[in-house]
């Protein structure tokens, strides 16, 4: 489990295309701290009230979930 950086974040997000929030944030999790699996991520996000109420807005209760709209996106 990582803590969001989120000026870092706010750094990553202005040289990206991608409009949804969130989506920049997946992106941002996996580039900055170099985690790709879906359950490491959720643990991370779970833990941070930004995210949590990232985590609400898309409806995503748990890691499968989260996993289900990462492969969606695709």
């Amino acid at each position: 489990m990582v803590k969001i950086n989120w000026d870092e974040y706010k750094e990553y997000k202005l040289h990206t295309h991608k409009q949804e929030n969130f989506e920049i944030l997946i992106d941002f999790m996996k580039s900055y701290y170099n985690i790709n699996n879906p359950a490491d991520i959720f643990e991370s996000l779970q833990v941070d009230g930004l995210a949590q109420m990232m985590l609400e807005k898309h409806n995503i209760k748990d890691d499968e979930d989260l996993e289900n709209y990462m492969f969606q996106r695709r």
